[in-house]
């Protein structure tokens, strides 16, 4: 029997990915570009057309050896996911005898905290689309609902850009969001996020183009040709208001979203509500807010108490 080919492997793994997993696009083209850089190695190495078969565990060492020279510690260890998936599938679907992935070590890497503002900044972000003259009303009462929905519900930005219109209820206080595997789930809405939304929601037909009269019937955030607005812009948005105001022109959405998980953290909501709240489908994910707060006691300790320093060291 023929070995099998890395290239037609990769081709079918990539395929299970979107069609069977259905993983995003995103990820998709990540485990994809991971993969071919795997299989070029291995031509390379071996002057022809590899098979699964060639794949051992010291040519992926050698790949990975050679990928250390110039890649962070996240990178390969990002690109070793992708070879274990790879080669996990291909075990349990039969094609391979013994999976070469299984004894490689994963590279240390030390997970940074999340980035965070603090609750006056927070606020001052939110506020900052009405203070901002360059642009209309229906954009300002826009920009407002989707920072609201951003910081007190923590969505992801592609899961505020997905958002249609029939998502958010009035009436339940929630929206209906689907997450990172497409698993769907059931947010809050506080007080301003409704608001805000009710706001937007009143002038949202405004945005209907000027010529065509074209405006996207499902998407809850539209643009100024009445089209789905697209996560690049609304990171860029993200950025003006983080420049207004909190003078952080870098703000990225995942801040905002971090933001969220860390004042609910504080404020005593328990651990399990944000790993639901954010869609998190392990609780260490959500437990790096705890270690965070345990920073900001530290330090908050370190300035405020006499004995501080001394019993620190």
């Amino acid at each position: 029997m023929a070995a099998r080919s890395l290239e037609g492997a990769i081709d079918d793994f990539v395929d299970h990915l979107a069609s069977e997993r259905r993983a995003s696009p995103h990820t998709v083209d990540a485990y994809r570009r991971d993969l071919r850089g795997l299989e070029a190695f291995a031509e390379e190495r071996l002057g022809r057309a590899p098979s699964v078969d060639d794949v051992e565990k010291l040519l992926l060492r050698g790949w990975l050896g050679q990928l250390a020279r110039t890649r962070s510690p996240p990178t390969i260890g990002r690109k070793l996911a992708a070879i274990r998936a790879l080669f996990g599938w291909l075990e349990r679907s039969g094609a391979l005898r013994k999976n070469p992935a299984r004894l490689l070590a994963s590279p240390k890497v030390r997970r940074k905290l999340p980035a965070f503002l603090g609750a006056e900044a927070a606020a001052e972000v939110m506020r900052a689309p009405a203070d901002y003259s360059g642009a209309c009303e229906r954009e300002r009462l826009r920009d407002a609902a989707m920072l609201e929905l951003l910081y007190g519900s923590g969505l992801r930005v592609s899961e505020l850009a997905g958002l249609d219109v029939e998502h958010l209820s009035f009436s339940g206080a929630q929206v209906r969001v689907l997450g990172k595997g497409r698993k769907e789930r059931i947010v809050p809405l506080g007080r301003a996020a409704l608001g805000a939304a009710e706001a937007y929601l009143a002038r949202r037909s405004e945005f209907a183009d000027a010529k065509t009269g074209a405006l996207d019937p499902r998407a809850l955030f539209v643009g100024r040709r009445g089209a789905r607005l697209g996560v690049r812009r609304i990171q860029t948005l993200v950025h003006r208001y983080g420049a207004l105001g909190a003078a952080r022109p870098d703000l990225h959405p995942h801040a905002l979203r971090h933001s969220c998980a860390t004042h609910m953290l504080e404020g005593g909501a328990d651990l399990r509500a944000i790993q639901e709240m954010l869609g998190h489908s392990s609780l260490s994910t959500t437990q790096r807010y705890t270690h965070l707060s345990m920073d900001q006691l530290f330090a908050a300790y370190d300035a405020a108490h006499p004995l501080a320093k001394p019993n620190r060291r």
